[in-house]
Formats: C-alpha cells, sequence, structure tokens
C-alpha cells in the first residue's frame, strides 16, 4: 500500500491466523471490542471452480486487523467466532460479493454497512474501494493483487499487505460515508439497501447458462448449439470435481469454433479428428476423451433433443424490440423511461439505484393497473424495497396517465 505525504503507512500485516488454538486466543478480544468490525474476503476467482474464501481480513478498533485462513479452521471454531461478532454492525465494501463466502464458512452478519452501495446512493461516479478511500480519505490503497490466486499457499507477504489494507481504513470510511448520507437525507435509503442484501436470497441457477459462451454468436445451427451444450456439461463436472476455473479447463472460444464447424446440421467424422488435432495443446490428455464422447453424443441426436436456435425468454425481452413484440408496453417504456431517468437525476443517482432495470421492465411488460396503489403492489412484488417505490410511484403513475 502507498499513501500520501504526510499520512501513516500501514505497519508489516500481522501474522495469519491458520489453526482452531490461534483462533481461540483471540476471540475474547473480538467479543470485548466495542463498536464495528470491519470484514473483508480474498477469492480466487478466475482460477478455482468454487468461490470460497481463501483469506478472510477482519478488523475492530480495539484488536486492528486480524488475518484468517479458512482452510485450516474448522466448522466448530468459525460458530465460535460467529457468536463473538455476532452483535457487531458488519461493514464491508460490495458485500453482495462477500457473503455467500463468509456464509458458507458458518459467518452470518445480523447488521450491515456497505460502503460501496452507499457511494452509490450519494451519485459518486468512483465507487470502487481504492477510488474511495482516495477520495473520502485521501489515502492511496495499492491493487497490485488483485486479481491473484489466493488459493496459493504459503500467502506472499506482499499480498497480506495488500489485503490487509482492504481493511484497514473500512471503519474511517463508513464513519465518513455515512456523515455524507446524513447530509444528503439518504440514511434510511442506506438502511433499506443494506437490510436488502443481507436477506436477499442466493441467485437461483442461470438457465441455460452455456448459452453465455463467448462467440456463440458463430454457431448457426441446432446441432452446433448441441455441441456447446454438451461441451460445456462436461467441462463444468471436470471444472467442478477438479476445482479449477472452467476456462482452464478449455475456454470459450475453442468450443465456439469448434462446434460453428458443424454448418449443415451435422457432425462430419472430421470433425472429431479436428478436434484431437486443435485441442491437443488446450485440453490435458486425460480429459480429451470426455470431451470427445460429447460431441459423439450430439452426433446421434434426434432433432427434438437440442436446443433452439433462439433462446427461450424468461423474462420481459429488451425494450428495444417492444415495439414489434408488445407495442402497448413500448409506449409505457417511452413515456415511463425518460421520468425516471430525470428522477434519479434530480436525486443525484445511478437509475439502476432508484430502480433496478428488470422490474421495472417487467411492471411496464405486464402492467396490472395505472393508479398508484396498483403500481406499488406490483412493484412491492417484484422486490422494489419502500424508499425506491416512495419515489418512482408517482412519477410512474403520472406519466401512464398522460400517456393514456
Amino acid at each position: 500500500m502507498s499513501v500520501e505525504a504526510g499520512q501513516v503507512s500501514l505497519a508489516e500485516p500481522p501474522d495469519v491466523i491458520a489453526t482452531d488454538q490461534a483462533l481461540q486466543s483471540i476471540l475474547p478480544a473480538l467479543t470485548a471490542a466495542t463498536g464495528r468490525l470491519a470484514v473483508d474476503t480474498e477469492r480466487a476467482c478466475g482460477f478455482r471452480y468454487s468461490q470460497r474464501a481463501y483469506l478472510i481480513q477482519l478488523k475492530t478498533s480495539a484488536t486492528g486487523v486480524i488475518l484468517l485462513d479458512p482452510t485450516g479452521i474448522s466448522p466448530d471454531s468459525f460458530a465460535a467466532l460467529d457468536t463473538a461478532v455476532k452483535d457487531k454492525e458488519w461493514i464491508l465494501h460490495a458485500a453482495s460479493q462477500d457473503l455467500p463466502c463468509l456464509r458458507e464458512c458458518g459467518l452470518n452478519p445480523l447488521r450491515l454497512f456497505d460502503t460501496e452501495l452507499s457511494a452509490r446512493l450519494l451519485g459518486r461516479e468512483k465507487v470502487g474501494l481504492g477510488p474511495l478511500v482516495a477520495d473520502v480519505l485521501g489515502i492511496t490503497l495499492a491493487k497490485d493483487h488483485a486479481n491473484s490466486d489466493w488459493s496459493e499457499r504459503p500467502l506472499p507477504a506482499d499480498w497480506l499487505s495488500y489485503a490487509a489494507a482492504d481493511v484497514e481504513y473500512l471503519i474511517e470510511l463508513a464513519a465518513a460515508v455515512e456523515k455524507e448520507l446524513d447530509e444528503a437525507g439518504k440514511r434510511d435509503w442506506a438502511r433499506q439497501e443494506c437490510e436488502f442484501v443481507l436477506s436477499a436470497p442466493p441467485a437461483p441457477p442461470r438457465p441455460d447458462p452455456w448459452r453465455r459462451t463467448a462467440n456463440i454468436h458463430m454457431v448457426h445451427t441446432r446441432r452446433g448449439l448441441g455441441v456447446v451444450r454438451q461441451l460445456c456439461l462436461v467441462r463444468e463436472s471436470i471444472a467442478q470435481t477438479t476445482d479449477l476455473a472452467p476456462h482452464r479447463i478449455v475456454n470459450d472460444r475453442a468450443i465456439s469454433a469448434l462446434a460453428a464447424r458443424v454448418v449443415d446440421d451435422g457432425i462430419p467424422a472430421s470433425l472429431i479428428t479436428h478436434m484431437r488435432t486443435d485441442w491437443r495443446h488446450r485440453v490435458d490428455p486425460e480429459h480429451m476423451d470426455a470431451f470427445v464422447d460429447a460431441v459423439s453424443t450430439v452426433k446421434g441426436m434426434a432433432q427434438d433433443q437440442l436446443p433452439s436456435v433462439k433462446a427461450p425468454r424468461h423474462d420481459p425481452p429488451a425494450p428495444n424490440v417492444w415495439s414489434r413484440k408488445n407495442p402497448q408496453a413500448a409506449k409505457r417504456w417511452e413515456a415511463v423511461r425518460p421520468a425516471v431517468v430525470a428522477l434519479a437525476e434530480s436525486h443525484h443517482l445511478p437509475v439502476e439505484n432508484l430502480i433496478a432495470p428488470q422490474p421495472l421492465r417487467a411492471l411496464l411488460w405486464d402492467l396490472q393497473g395505472t393508479q398508484e396503489a396498483s403500481v406499488d403492489h406490483q412493484l412491492a412484488d417484484l422486490g422494489v424495497r419502500s424508499w425506491q417505490r416512495e419515489l418512482t410511484v408517482p412519477v410512474i403513475a403520472e406519466a401512464l396517465t398522460q400517456q393514456s
């Protein structure tokens, strides 16, 4: 970490707590500590299949920074840690990214303050931790190891210094951001948003996740799409078993390029030969037969077993096609969207934080009524928070009335 002239530099990082015994020794201090708890995690995104935490950083004003290696700590010890910090308000930056892996360890906050989310509500353009700390506290954090493989052991000392810096200033940052929220009259908005993040269920699995394969637009036949689907299923299974990120098994571009060769809705025998040659340096030899078998499986599929060229829709389509698919909804969108954007600008908010795109589209695609009570009820069912509805419902209802 680097700091501007005149600032206090972060000391050497503390030793990593990697055993139950070491964790038990710090629990009394954590239990006794008053005030808030700063929390962050480091994962191995892009390297590992799992989203588990490979380092957990904690800080209270009394204890200073604590670094935990979750791989060496038992569930019982994590349960004891959870009890020790249960009554504290946790400060996280972009909490929705960290909460799943914290909960996987058995750590479940009851109260939360999210500095990233609060910065969005304040209309700040730069809401990443580094830029926000620099803007609010005048301290520059190094971000050299943000994309490192945190599953490595032992973790280098400079990585640990980087990780410790992520919680070193969170308590001071939260206090300063809260003051801004109070001055802007947005403190209750932040409270509701943080409660929503805490109570939100896990995101449901994406339907047909293989359709998000990079360069899939190159694949024009149903059997070619079947190849993409089957290869992705095999890759997912291997990635899960080996705990490697899927792209480290074989990347999307290789899958799409192979499937794009299925141009006549058939799979020529030469495709398997090409695959064994082209993928020789891409794929671990022990996995090659599984991928070849996947292609052979698709070769024998009947037409009704193959995916459709057009992906089935589970949500309203993009508004730019509404005029053709749902003309009345298109008119509602054209009336309401500019009014909502103007409202967000008047409150110095990103429009997606005033109301997320999905519930607004769902409302206007299948409107149940134009009166304020009806709009409010429909948006509440779609998960829109009360502060958001208080602002948006009158504007939406008025725009709908004028459009009618």
